[in-house]
This record gives C-alpha cells, structure tokens and sequence, in this order.
C-alpha cells in the first residue's frame, strides 16, 4: 500500500520531496545519533541501519547535486522517496499513519504547482513574482507543500494564481473590530446597517453552513493576489494586504487568526511604532510593515475567528522610491550578485543587524525566517533596505515590557522568555535565512562560503561590541551549537507547530 502512495517516477517533484525529507533525516535523525559523517563531495548517513550517500555543498543548508544513493549488497543504489519514508518509519518507531500519505501529497502538489505554472502568467510587479516564487517551499520539512481540503489550487500563489475577495455585509450590532480598519471602507460598501468584511473565497466555501442572517453576500470584491504565505494577499486596488484566516492545514497549522491574535496585531503596531522610529536612527535601512486593524463578525462565534481579517501595510508604501522590495526566500533561490561577498555584507547589514539590536536593547523578538523578511534592492540589485512583518511571529521578551490592561490570553500570546526568545530569533535568521542566503550566494565553492561567514561574524562581533557583548552573542561567536526546528519531528508526533523543539547543528560563525 505504502509503495503504491509514496513511490512515484522520477522528476523535479519527486527529487525535491527526496532531497528536503533527506535533509530531516540527516539533521533530526541521524545526526541526533552520531549517525552522520562528512566524506566529501559525499555527506554519508546511517538510517534504520542502511547506510545513504548524497554529494553534498552550501553547508549546513545541504544542497544536494545528483541523486541520493543507499548502499545494497555492496553496491550504491538509487534512493527513493518511499524507501527513505520506510526507513524513517522504521527509526523513528511508533505510529504515524498519516505521515506516509502527507509527504505523497506534498510531492504531488509540487507536480500540480509546476503544471501550473507552466500554463501561467507571472505577475508583472516583482515584489508580487518573488512572493510566488516558491515552488518547493521549505527545504528542512518532510511535507512542505502539503496542504488541507480541495480546491487549493486556485488559491496557490506558487500556480500564480488570482481571484477576486468576497464581500460580505456586517450587521453593525454584530460587528467585531479594532484598530484603524478605514482601508477596508474603501474596499466595497455595504447597505445603510451593515460594514463591509472581505472574505477569503476559499474559507467563506469552508465556513458557509455557519453564516446567519447577520451576515449578506455582497457579491465579488475586488482581484487579491496570494503571497507566499498563502492566506495574506495582495489587493492592488486597494494597494493593502489582508491576512485572512484559512481552516485549513498548511504544512504544520491550521492558519487560522485566534481572537487574541486579532487583538495583539493591533496591540503590537501601537507598541513597535515607537520602537522601530528608534531602531531607524542606528540602522536607517529598517523597514516594518505595522498591521493596524482588523475586522470579523460576530465576537465569541467560529465565525470571529473564521472570517477575522487583519489589515497590513504595503511593503511599496514603506520603501524608498528606487527601492524595490524582494522577498527573501526567493534570494535564496536566486541571489543577483555580481560580486558575492560586498553583496553579503550589505545583506547582512540591513537584514541580520536591526534583529539583534531590537532582541538586546529593546527586548522584541523578531521571527526574521525566509518568508517574513522583504529585502530592498537598489537599481543595481545591492540590498539597501530590510522590511520585517508577521506580528503573529513577533513577540516581546517576558519581564521588559508593562503587559498590564491587557486580557491574559492575548499578554501571553505576545510574549516569550528571553530564553525561548532568543532560541526563535537564531533559528530564524541563521538557521533558515542567512545559512540558506550564503549557499546560494557560494554555490560549490566551499572557500567563498568560509569567507562569507568570516565576514558575517566580523560584523555581528562589531554590533555585540556595540551592544556591551550580551552573553548570548558573545556564546554565539564563539561557537555555541545553532538551534535548528524539529519540522520532522513535530509532524511525526503529530503536535501544533509550537511544540516543535530544536536539535543542535554546527555554527558556521565559529
């Protein structure tokens, strides 16, 4: 049964499912173990006691070249991805019975993403193209495309997808709302009574056995391009982006806005506007995109939650005219740089730098990952400018901020120990972001990569000079352990992505 689920003809859907499960495999399954040795090209694993091989560079991102290979009867043998699947089912021991069937069905998504686009048009604005970008999605996840209910398709920003909101009409007496929502005003109108609350087609299909006569369909909305998170569009006309609320599993959540979300977006933007004005005077090329509103019907309902939508500012409404703001998962697929190392320099500078100084100084941990981070590049494609979002990821350091007033559930939703905190923020920017970014950058040159974090740490030592050399970062140059997110072992126990632990990897900045 596994084998007729799992196993599939090799191509680029196929070879990249292998490639991110053998990447878990060597740094949550193997590695943990001792299980791992370096014999270069080739980086060699023992799992379930068979011994695989893969040429291997980038470093601690594991950029594969050619086919992974398993050792049998003395010889090197193709792996597959349902081999590979058997042999963590095997190490790992226990129960998932849906695990087998989640990698299949990210691997077939990433076929129907790439039919798709083959048939597609890319959007024109770039900042919109990078954001679609991401075909294989995350490359440390068993099943990074895997993705709840039918009909996702059309709604997959990865297939250049667009399709127009839905408008619905709020009676006023059930309106929920905080914030500034004046851009949603402008957005549609309703009937004298009523507000006007977009919907996300796809969720309001998910949700309409629950929707009362409170609510009227207003009819279609204006045209909303998906971003790479899926549920956050785009709306051109209205030049704002609306993070909706989908029931739905993407890779490891149910993407829904809780209520306490809802409330500390707004929370958040009031209390990092003064925060990033001073951030702005030391590092001038720092952006953020404040998420000042949100609106849902019905308050204490499925539907509060349901058809809860959060307003976002654009990122072109924060950039510097020239500055065009590029999302830097896709760098990581595809980084312009004529000359590597002054190009990783200006990135670490605007992208790396402002995090520390706001976890150490201002006690705000950001959740700087691949996907939250926009980079603004310059005529000639340098980084000159970094704009930060995702609130929900955003939290502030227990004990530094007066969280009083606020209802307990949302106080503790924004908040993490410095602990947890700073654990966030490393995996965040090193691990996913910048490891990935340099690989890219070095491609099969091991001494340019070497290079490139000689230089990065050159420029972090001078910011922990800056700051007074907080333990954390001075542990950190010397060579601390990184932590790196269990994505396997969360999906394997089946729990909420906020139960995902770490494993330690090797420091590059050592």
């Amino acid at each position: 049964m596994h084998g007729l689920a799992i196993d599939a003809p090799c191509g680029p859907a196929e070879e990249a499912t292998l490639a991110a499960l053998l990447r878990c495999c060597v740094r949550e399954v193997a590695g943990p173990r001792g299980l791992v040795w370096p014999a270069p090209p080739y980086v060699l694993l023992r799992v379930a006691g068979t011994l695989l091989r893969a040429r291997t560079h980038g470093g601690a991102a594991l950029r594969f070249e050619g086919p992974p290979e398993r050792l049998e009867d003395g010889s090197w043998r193709p792996l597959s991805t349902g081999e590979l699947i058997r042999l963590v089912e095997t190490e790992l021991q226990g129960h998932n019975g849906e695990f087998a069937g989640q990698v299949a069905a990210s691997r077939d998504a990433v076929a129907a993403i790439l039919r798709a686009r083959a048939g597609a048009v890319p959007p024109a604005d770039p900042w919109l193209a990078s954001e679609q970008a991401l075909v294989y999605g995350h490359p440390f996840h068993p099943s990074p495309k895997a993705r709840g209910g039918a009909g996702w398709l059309a709604y997959a920003p990865e297939a250049h997808a667009r399709f127009p909101l839905r408008l619905l009409g709020v009676r006023e007496d059930v309106l929920a709302e905080g914030g500034d929502t004046s851009a949603l005003d402008g957005i549609g109108r309703g009937p004298d009574g009523y507000r006007v609350l977009p919907a996300h087609p796809w969720q309001l299909d998910l949700l309409r056995p629950a929707l009362g006569d409170e609510l009227i369909d207003l009819g279609p909305g204006p045209v909303a391009v998906p971003t790479s998170s899926v549920r956050t569009v785009y709306v051109p006309e209205a030049e704002v982006c609306l993070k909706f609320s989908l029931d739905v599993r993407i890779t490891n959540c149910v993407r829904k806005n809780a209520w306490y979300e809802l409330t500390g977006a707004v929370e958040l933007t009031e209390r990092l506007g003064p925060v990033f004005a001073e951030i702005a005077t030391r590092h001038p090329e720092t952006r953020w995109l404040p998420e000042p509103g949100y609106r849902s019907a019905v308050p204490g309902s499925r539907l509060h939650e349901g058809l809860g939508v959060i307003v976002r500012q654009s990122p072109w409404a924060v950039c510097s005219p020239g500055v065009t703001p590029v999302l830097a998962g896709a760098l990581a697929v595809d980084a312009p740089a004529k000359d590597p190392r002054a190009w990783w320099r200006a990135y670490v500078t605007v992208v790396a730098l402002p995090v520390l100084d706001l976890y150490f100084a201002h006690g705000v941990v950001l959740e700087p990952h691949l996907q939250n981070v926009l980079v603004g590049l310059d005529d000639s494609d340098t980084p000159t400018q970094a704009v930060f979002r995702d609130l929900e990821g955003t939290k502030l350091v227990a004990g530094r901020h007066d969280l009083g007033g606020l209802q307990p559930e949302v106080a503790r939703a924004l908040t993490h120990d410095a602990e947890r905190g700073w654990a966030r923020v490393v995996y965040c920017l090193l691990v996913n972001h910048l490891t990935e970014i340099a690989a890219t950058l070095a491609g099969p040159d091991d001494l340019l990569l070497r290079e490139l974090w000689l230089d990065a740490r050159e420029l972090i030592a001078r910011q922990a000079a800056g700051l007074g050399w907080p333990l954390p970062l001075s542990d950190l140059l010397a060579g601390a352990p990184l932590p790196a997110k269990a994505n396997l072992g969360v999906r394997w126990a089946r729990s909420a992505d906020r139960a995902a632990g770490y494993v330690p990897i090797a420091n590059p900045l050592a």
